[in-house]
């Protein structure tokens, strides 16, 4: 069946991908989320982003392998 896209709200000017990871329930831990991320499955949009530190803006589409997409308003 089709992935819902769901919508991540950011009160900062932008989040990092691992505190993303982190915040949409994916990751539990900061060793979680980096293995997640250093396995290659998060995309930004589109693009395989391989930095925990990879800073997350409003408007990003973030696409975690097996978990969906998530667009950050």
């Amino acid at each position: 069946g089709e992935v819902s896209m769901k919508e991540i709200t950011i009160t900062t000017e932008f989040i990092k991908l691992d505190q993303l990871l982190k915040l949409t329930g994916i990751a539990h831990t900061g060793g979680q989320a980096k293995m997640i991320i250093k396995e290659g499955m998060v995309k930004v949009n589109g693009e395989i982003a391989q930095e925990r530190g990879k800073k997350i803006r409003k408007n990003d589409l973030v696409e975690v392998e097996g978990y969906g997409s998530y667009r950050i308003i």
